[in-house]
């Protein structure tokens, strides 16, 4: 029996190190964020986050990519049983070189979605997954995948139905009395404030390039 006990002991570690952390939240779609493939243009894509856990869970986006895209909400915090649908803006810059279009395929850009369990009446701040690192869990990664909005598919009524859902959700939470929600919205407001200005320094780079097409011609 001590001999047992000795190996249970010497199995229990290792168990631990092979299996991973349970995850806290389920997404869908679980695997892609999907964009219409409008070059030029701003495309959303969504994805619903929902708190399988009996527990409060902090929650935040990062992305490969954070000159172009950004998220509403960044990063909140879900009581046990609750979701919502989070929008995903990415700025799609027109192909270099007649590149072939990149629709139906999976581009390199991902977003990684991180939880974290959190006690009840806890205020969202980002800093709170730096300061608990070893709490952390990362929920999902998420390929960026380009979808032709031209061509209908499972996939694009999905979307059109959850940025749906989305839209009717901020709706009615504008509809709400303002709630002082802190560095959240200074951090929100920063991110978007941010992508604006890289957008339109984009946008203005194009239009010099045509003019000076037009004026070598």
């Amino acid at each position: 029996m001590a001999a047992a006990d000795g190996k249970l002991r010497w199995l229990c570690p290792f168990t631990k190190s092979v299996f991973p952390a349970r995850r806290r939240l389920r997404l869908d779609p679980s695997s892609s964020l999907y964009f219409p493939y409008e070059p030029g243009k701003q495309a959303k894509s969504a994805v619903k986050i929902k708190n399988t856990s009996k527990s409060y869970v902090a929650f935040k986006f990062q992305t490969t990519a954070p000159k172009s895209c950004y998220m509403r909400p960044p990063g909140g915090i879900l009581t046990p049983g609750e979701s919502l649908i989070a929008t995903v803006f990415k700025f799609i810059e027109q192909p270099e070189n007649n590149e072939k279009p990149i629709v139906d395929q999976k581009t390199k850009v991902k977003f990684k979605i991180i939880s974290l369990k959190v006690k009840e009446g806890t205020d969202y701040v980002p800093e709170l997954f730096d300061e608990q690192k070893d709490q952390v869990t990362i929920e999902r990664t998420l390929k960026v995948m380009f979808l032709d909005p031209e061509r209908p598919s499972p996939a694009l009524d999905k979307l059109k139905l959850q940025l749906a859902q989305a839209e009717a959700a901020a709706t009615e939470a504008d509809k709400k009395p303002p709630v002082d929600t802190g560095p959240k919205v200074v951090g929100e407001g920063l991110i978007v404030d941010e992508w604006k200005e890289r957008r339109e320094r984009y946008l203005a780079k194009q239009q010099v390039e045509a003019v000076d097409s037009v004026v070598k011609q």
